[in-house]
């Protein structure tokens, strides 16, 4: 019977990867993260697998960004649960201008600009709070996820006694242009949900921004960001529940930004850290 080599030198490269991989030290480390971890290395390359895993969530954060947001799916499901909407576009044409020109997806374009104005001229009354879906650099994220966290969003804001304006559906759009359709609704405050830019574990993650009394000028110092949602990351249920308290909170203090600390979180962590058990995972005590 032939024994096995001591050393890899006459194994193929494959056979060597599935060896160190079977013997990797890392793997039940890697439970607890996807960050790139204790990757190896087979000769003066990754291990297979990790090099073909790293093409696959490559690929996917690309398509995350270039993939155009499917905006009739999206309607369909507001409308299965009776959510009103009104679809807007910002001032940049086409994917590639969006990308180049990160100043016209801020702002929306004229005839979205009229649609609201008009819309507003309509109202009695203005909302406490307008919503925006926007596609920004994950359109993955928002397709996946939006409808259900702004039904969620909606849910919860009305138990609240909040009056919540048409969900705004937004192509091309980023973050600050949530502060422009605020200001058109005369909304008291902004809430825009996000596909935030993939990083190459999470090409689907969500974000929201709030901003108390928005208006065109306004810079990241005035809002608020509850940032990772998804299914691997912060629950939907629990941005939520971050976002209600936000709210909240701007309307007693009058203002959101970097003056409002999110202290949600605070209590529910020193509850986890006190239920928890002590050490550390990493050195198995």
């Amino acid at each position: 019977m032939t024994s096995k080599p001591e050393n890899n030198h006459n194994l193929s490269k494959n056979e060597v990867d599935i060896d160190e991989y079977q013997n990797d030290k890392w793997h039940e480390l890697r439970r607890f993260t996807q960050a790139r971890i204790g990757l190896g290395r087979a000769g003066v390359s990754l291990p297979t697998h990790h090099q073909l895993q790293f093409n696959l969530d490559h690929a996917a954060a690309r398509d995350a960004v270039h993939i155009p947001l499917n905006c009739e799916t999206i309607v369909q499901e507001l409308a299965n649960h009776s959510l009103p909407h009104v679809r807007l576009h910002s001032r940049a044409q086409h994917r590639s201008e969006y990308l180049q020109r990160p100043d016209l997806g801020r702002r929306l374009n004229r005839a979205s600009v009229e649609t609201l104005t008009q819309y507003q001229s309509t109202q009695s009354t203005s909302s406490d709070v307008a919503i925006v879906l926007a596609d920004g650099l994950s359109s993955v994220a928002v397709q996946s996820q939006g409808s259900e966290l702004s039904r969620k969003l909606i849910e919860s804001l009305t138990n609240h006694s909040l009056r919540v304006s048409p969900i705004c559906i937004v192509e091309q759009g980023r973050v600050a242009i949530g502060d422009e359709i605020g200001e058109l609704l005369q909304a008291k405050s902004v809430v825009l949900i996000v596909g935030e830019r993939p990083g190459l574990s999470s090409p689907d993650s969500l974000g929201i921004y709030y901003t108390y009394a928005p208006k065109l000028g306004l810079t990241d110092a005035n809002r608020n960001c509850i940032s990772n949602i998804r299914p691997a990351g912060l629950s939907i249920d629990d941005a939520v529940a971050r976002c209600c308290w936000l709210i909240l909170e701007a309307n007693k203090l009058g203002y959101s930004g970097v003056n409002l600390k999110d202290k949600s979180q605070e209590s529910a962590d020193n509850a986890a850290a006190i239920n928890s058990p002590t050490g550390n995972f990493l050195l198995g005590n």
